[in-house]
């Protein structure tokens, strides 16, 4: 229970000083995820299980700070993995058979089919998010939605896609 109270705490905290941890993320290079990062840091909160801090403030601007280096480091490794893949080229070896391809095209239409029968907003959300890199604040205020709705609608769409992942791997 004094984990569930310092968590709490601490959530109450990120409300209070909301604007001022926006400010922090953005001068730190978050730019338009500087909700998504704060959202992050929500989420880590809630999920931790660690003792009382000292100084509670001092954590929560630490905390963003390591999130911002985490997504740092994982667009660097993106773009790094992007530009190898990129250099190597497609050798006859990689070019997809004419099976695999069929295959392929199948099961895009069947993950498209699965979302659309998630409903417009859920379908638009993920494909903004995840295709396009638009941010979930972004899409919130285009939708004219809360951003915990757009947190809603992927978590639909990521259960979704999960559960097809595992009937096709298992056929």
């Amino acid at each position: 229970m004094d984990a569930e109270r310092h968590n709490s705490g601490l959530q109450l905290l990120i409300v209070n000083e909301r604007a001022r941890l926006l400010r922090f993320l953005a001068v730190r290079g978050a730019g338009d995820e500087a909700e998504d990062v704060l959202q992050d840091l929500w989420q880590r909160v809630a999920l931790s299980t660690s003792q009382p801090v000292v100084d509670p403030i001092s954590y929560l601007f630490r905390a963003a700070e390591n999130l911002m280096r985490d997504r740092h480091r994982s667009n660097v490794s993106r773009e790094r993995r992007q530009q190898d893949w990129h250099s190597t080229g497609d050798t006859p070896q990689d070019v997809p058979g004419g099976e695999r391809v069929l295959i392929a095209r199948q099961r895009l239409r069947e993950a498209d089919a699965v979302l659309a029968a998630l409903g417009p907003r859920v379908d638009r959300v993920f494909r903004s998010y995840r295709l396009e890199g638009e941010s979930q604040a972004s899409i919130a205020k285009t939708l004219g939605v809360s951003l915990s709705s757009v947190e809603k609608d992927l978590q639909k769409a990521y259960r979704a896609l999960a559960a097809l992942k595992v009937k096709l791997d298992a056929e």
